[in-house]
């Protein structure tokens, strides 16, 4: 493979020097070390080699915390990662090692809440070895009941003594079959009611928010069981049980209740990269299909020169570039705004949902017409357009359905109109 596309050079305006320091070391010849690990389904291997020698895991902690040097370029907040830096290595690994890709991103969320909310015993004992490799963590949210209703989880952690219990099941949990340790979401409150709904479902759902705490949690712990789960691709992902596994008070993450901010804090940081590894994947996909075209001769020509060949490739191509754009705002917004203030950073949960939404469900499209323009070939195991095939598809569900991105964007816009909206307009119309 030629050199890979990455949005530092397609759109300069969007990043700075450093970033352009990072996307001339994140080459094939760079990442090629990682291929023989993906094609041996070493996810082990494949996990431990991004910390070391490659140095990827470096970007998922902030410089003050041992993690690669911003340059200055981020606001001063000992919590706050290069989401430009993240874009770039997603949209690498996509292209080259979408199974490495997927490690990588729960590494990252594996280990941000203790950025965000661990204490400095907690951050000495854990990040040094996220930094190397030698340490995999996994992010365990999700339940079988409990997936884009996060309020609604039922895995619950109660006080006995001066520490925890906890009992309950997650499930789709990435990395568990290689995960050191867990960030676990449960219940410290009461649960929630089933049924109900409109304003009190929603005060109730705001409540159970609120009754959320996170544990940091050893994968080896006495209580906690796990077993792999299967998938349309090999990415290690599997299922926890947790029965009356004891934990110490020391081993929160955060204050008592603080769990669902936690969790939606470390989403947000990554929810943006999501769409800069589906980026890679079209941008790949893309590459395949017109090297398959321009080679490819059928009623003696190549494929490349019939009209409706050049109308996909047209579409795919501009699809391509407006989720960069898209992936490219968010992520510089992200980094130049701080959380803490006001203004435009309260508004880049909509850009980053945006982002993901719009590069998710293109790369889906572009990877279609990849295969289609491969004709046969194309659904035959093995292949790069079918491997993709498979792999972008979860991208369009994790880290925050389609669905959801799409609610989340109709609430800024509709906020933001609010907001710009003069008092006494808001007024008359109320009075209507």
């Amino acid at each position: 493979m030629s050199g890979l596309a990455l949005s530092s050079a397609e759109l300069p305006v969007f990043f700075e020097e450093r970033h352009a320091a990072l996307a001339a070391r994140l080459t094939p010849e760079a990442l090629a070390p990682l291929a023989p690990l993906v094609e041996a389904r070493d996810a082990a291997a494949l996990a431990r080699s991004m910390g070391e020698p490659l140095g990827l895991y470096a970007h998922l902690v902030p410089e003050a915390l041992g993690g690669a040097p911003s340059g200055g370029g981020l606001p001063a907040d000992a919590t706050a990662i290069d989401v430009r830096s993240l874009v770039l290595i997603r949209e690498a690994l996509g292209q080259v090692a979408p199974l490495a890709d997927a490690i990588f991103a729960v590494q990252g969320l594996g280990s941000y809440p203790i950025v965000l909310a661990g204490s400095d015993a907690q951050r000495r004992a854990i990040l040094p070895d996220v930094l190397s490799g030698r340490r995999i963590g996994a992010f365990a949210l999700t339940e079988p009941e409990a997936g884009s209703d996060v309020a609604s989880l039922r895995t619950e952690a109660r006080r006995e003594g001066d520490g925890w219990v906890l009992d309950g099941e997650k499930v789709l949990i990435s990395n568990v079959p290689l995960a050191h340790h867990l960030v676990v979401f449960a219940r410290t409150g009461a649960p929630p009611h089933d049924g109900g709904g409109g304003a009190a479902r929603e005060r109730e759902r705001g409540g159970g928010r609120a009754a959320i705490t996170a544990f940091l949690v050893d994968s080896g712990a006495e209580g906690v069981a796990s077993e792999p789960l299967p998938m349309s691709v090999p990415h290690p992902i599997g299922r926890l049980r947790f029965e009356r596994c004891r934990v110490p008070d020391s081993a929160r993450l955060g204050e008592v209740g603080g769990g669902f901010k936690l969790a939606m804090r470390t989403l947000d940081a990554f929810r943006i990269s999501v769409g800069a590894a589906a980026n890679g994947m079209a941008a790949r996909a893309l590459r395949e299909a017109i090297a398959h075209v321009t080679r490819r001769r059928q009623f003696g020509a190549p494929l490349s020169e019939q009209q409706m060949v050049r109308a996909y490739l047209a579409e795919m191509a501009t699809e391509l570039d407006a989720a960069r754009l898209l992936v490219a705002r968010a992520a510089h917004k992200r980094d130049t705004a701080p959380e803490k203030t006001a203004g435009p950073a309260a508004r880049v949960s909509t850009e980053a949902a945006m982002a993901k939404m719009f590069a998710t469900e293109a790369a889906q499209r572009i990877i279609d017409r990849a295969v289609q323009l491969h004709g046969g070939m194309g659904v035959i195991e093995g292949t790069e357009v079918e491997r993709l095939y498979r792999e972008i598809r979860p991208l369009r569900i994790y880290e925050g359905t389609t669905e959801i991105q799409k609610l989340i964007i109709a609430k800024g816009i509709l906020e933001r109109a609010a907001a710009e909206t003069p008092a006494d307009e808001r007024a008359r119309d109320g009075a209507r």
